[in-house]
């Protein structure tokens, strides 16, 4: 894919996002909503209705190893919440 104007004057690749940034995770929780936002974004873009309707998610194998239910849908007050 072709670099923008401004992706050659600042020396970007266009392999990441503007806007991204490191990010330690703290304890088990802080994990916890990482992978269910990952989970959960093919939904919140409109990709599939359901996480389990994304093939290419960790889902499928966090479901299969017992670390998430076959029904988790990751949704808190109508949205997904993003750690």
């Amino acid at each position: 894919m072709p670099r923008s104007l401004s992706q050659c004057a600042k020396q970007e690749r266009g392999v990441w996002q503007r806007r991204y940034w490191e990010h330690c995770i703290r304890d088990e929780a802080d994990f916890a909503a990482h992978v269910a936002y990952c989970w959960g974004n093919p939904v919140k873009h409109g990709l599939v209705q359901r996480a389990v309707d994304w093939p290419h998610s960790s889902i499928h194998r966090d479901i299969r190893n017992g670390r998430a239910p076959p029904e988790w849908s990751g949704m808190q007050d109508g949205n997904f919440g993003e750690p």
